[in-house]
């Protein structure tokens, strides 16, 4: 009995200060209303405004079926008073009272919906209690509960000398000690549920934990958070697409989920065709790949190499024949034409030819030597061509298509071995200052890295793979296979690919893009232009409230689809966070990189429910 009565000591309050219209419950501030007044017509989830208040307000709703016995005479009641003043009314000459009239054939229509089975009479209470921390709070939170309830048509009335009991009323005990109820039917009733919120659903609604996932932004439909995971369970996949006009926040909202995600421990890597993410890779310390640049090489004939956790290195069996064949490839977007099959057939020679000079055979003890390099095959064609003639000629004349890009004025890409080596939390290849002329190899190159990578299965971890500016990157075929691949195959190897852009009606146009959307659990809209709006509400099956929100949207506003559920939200980012993900001219002209600590504020801070004070909206960033 002792230990009993110690588990209820630990819930119940130390001091209970009871007023008239208020209690202090261990210095919590408490009032409670009960709601006695209803409009006459309510729609599906007509209290779920009461649920999304952004201060602590309970809602209870006490029901108590009627048996179809006492409803039926209680109708009948009620029809007999009714149609008794109408007479009144008509008899004595006045005019009719249109709230007695919409009343009688109201009772009317329920009455025959009670008789026939269709529905059923309940009684309902329904009573709010807000919480403040001090008297001058609960005044404020007061009159703003009783402000939400008159616009929902709702009159709340305070229990008065009853606060004790009204308290109770809306405790999780069953306990209905106010008593003030009224006469709900099934569709009243099934609706009065908040089933329906403009916010997400909880992954575990039992659970008590913080949200699971990545912090986008707040709700525009209430006060509440829009925490998403890509990689929960209940998704078919881990990709996302984001589709937007230019200057919509689409790179600024895949920056702000990359760096929330890399505190969860998600690996990035980014596919940056506009040199955007060097300030990023800079503060988390990641690896930034730029190619184009003095000394940045990727060597295509390195072989895929696995490193285990414990540091052992490893090749795949037919890691050699794979490489062959992908070098097959990548000569062919290098010379830039489709090679005969002469030609295959003498580079194919040439190839394991370059690998033997290394020391590489098909013995795979060897695979773990430095590979050569393209000046290796270049020189292989030069000095080993034997046979015909023709085959000779042919050698020589892919040795000087190779030229330029081994002694002439492209050779900075291949000129030896590979450089920097993509490793660490966060990698970006940064492209855009390649050459016209190496942009095709040097993507290619890129998306090999990236392939390899990912599905290393020694190293298997969450990774988001992220290609901003995606149309350019659709441009080239091998970037085109690529979005692809990735799409259909990423989810396999616990990858997710993020693909924005804001060339939509491309996207949406062709074969591809259609299938990366397809394969794309998650999709962000953000503001659309007009010529696009039409096939973007046509693919995702807009509203028309949904496609007016997308032409009318502010820059950092966007609308969330995964499957069928849809929340607005607005991105937000603290100012450290803003720091080193805006791509503002105006903003970074005035940035000192030693203002901010990126540690001290980063993934840390109040919601928009707390304050939005330490935080930045997106359309005023």
């Amino acid at each position: 009995m002792s230990r009993q009565t110690d588990v209820v000591a630990g819930f119940a309050p130390h001091a209970v200060t009871v007023g008239s219209r208020h209690l202090e419950v261990d210095g919590d501030w408490v009032a409670t209303f009960a709601v006695v007044g209803f409009p006459r017509e309510v729609y599906p989830g007509w209290l779920a405004p009461l649920l999304t208040y952004p201060g602590r307000l309970d809602v209870a709703t006490h029901v108590e079926p009627i048996d179809p016995a006492t409803a039926a005479s209680r109708l009948k009641a009620q029809l007999a008073r009714l149609e008794s003043g109408r007479r009144h009314t008509a008899e004595h000459g006045r005019l009719i009272d249109p709230h007695v009239e919409a009343a009688t054939e109201d009772a009317y229509d329920l009455s025959s919906r009670v008789a026939r089975g269709e529905g059923k009479l309940f009684r309902v209470g329904i009573y709010l209690t807000v919480h403040a921390p001090t008297e001058q709070a609960l005044a404020d939170e007061v009159a703003a509960v009783r402000a939400l309830t008159s616009s929902l048509l709702l009159d709340a009335k305070p229990t008065t000398y009853r606060s004790l009991q009204g308290w109770v009323t809306t405790l999780p005990m069953g306990l209905d000690l106010i008593g003030m109820r009224r006469t709900f039917d099934t569709a009243a009733l099934s609706a009065a549920f908040p089933f329906t919120t403009p916010d997400l659903p909880a992954p575990d609604p039992t659970s008590i934990a913080a949200p699971e996932g990545v912090l986008y932004g707040y709700n525009l439909g209430s006060q509440g958070l829009v925490h998403w995971d890509r990689f929960g369970l209940a998704l078919h996949n881990h990709n996302s697409v984001i589709l937007g006009r230019s200057g919509s926040g689409k790179s600024y909202l895949v920056k702000l989920e990359a760096l929330r995600s890399l505190h969860r421990g998600v690996e990035i890597i980014v596919i940056d065709p506009e040199d955007e993410y060097a300030r990023l890779a800079a503060a988390v310390g990641g690896s930034y790949v730029h190619l184009g640049g003095d000394g940045v090489r990727l060597n295509p004939f390195d072989l895929p190499i696995h490193t285990a956790p414990d540091g052992r290195r490893s090749a795949p069996p037919d890691a050699l024949t794979r490489r062959c064949l992908f070098l097959h490839t990548a000569l062919s977007v290098l010379l830039g034409d489709v090679l005969t099959a002469t030609e295959r057939a003498i580079l194919d020679r040439a190839l394991l030819t370059t690998y033997q000079h290394a020391g590489i055979t098909a013995d795979p003890r060897t695979w773990l030597r430095p590979a050569p390099t393209l000046r290796t095959l270049r020189d292989v064609l030069t000095t080993t061509a034997t046979g015909e003639a023709t085959s000779k000629t042919i050698s020589a004349d892919l040795a000087a298509r190779l030229h330029p890009h081994v002694d002439g004025v492209f050779n900075q890409l291949f000129d030896g071995p590979t450089t920097t080596a993509p490793d660490g939390h966060l990698v970006v290849f940064s492209l855009r200052d390649l050459p016209d002329e190496l942009k095709a190899i040097g993507t290619l190159l890129t998306l090999d890295a990236v392939w390899r990578r990912v599905s290393n299965p020694t190293a298997r971890r969450p990774r988001l793979v992220v290609v901003d500016e995606a149309w350019l990157l659709m441009r080239e075929t091998a970037g085109a296979e690529f979005l692809f691949r990735m799409a259909k195959a990423s989810r396999k190897h616990w990858a997710g690919l993020t693909v924005a852009t804001q060339d939509t009606a491309d996207v949406l146009g062709s074969d591809l893009g259609k299938a990366v959307i397809a394969n794309a659990a998650t999709q962000i809209l953000l503001r659309q232009a007009t010529q696009a709006i039409d096939e973007v509400t046509r693919v995702f099956d807009l509203s028309a409230g949904e496609r007016q929100f997308l032409l009318s949207a502010d820059r950092g506003q966007g609308l969330l689809t995964a499957g069928t559920q849809r929340v607005a939200f607005q991105v937000i980012a603290s100012p450290n966070e803003n720091h080193w993900i805006t791509s503002s001219p105006a903003e970074l002209a005035t940035h000192d990189p030693d203002d901010l600590d990126l540690d001290s504020e980063v993934g840390s801070g109040p919601g928009p429910a707390a304050g939005r004070g330490g935080w930045i909206q997106l359309d005023a960033a």
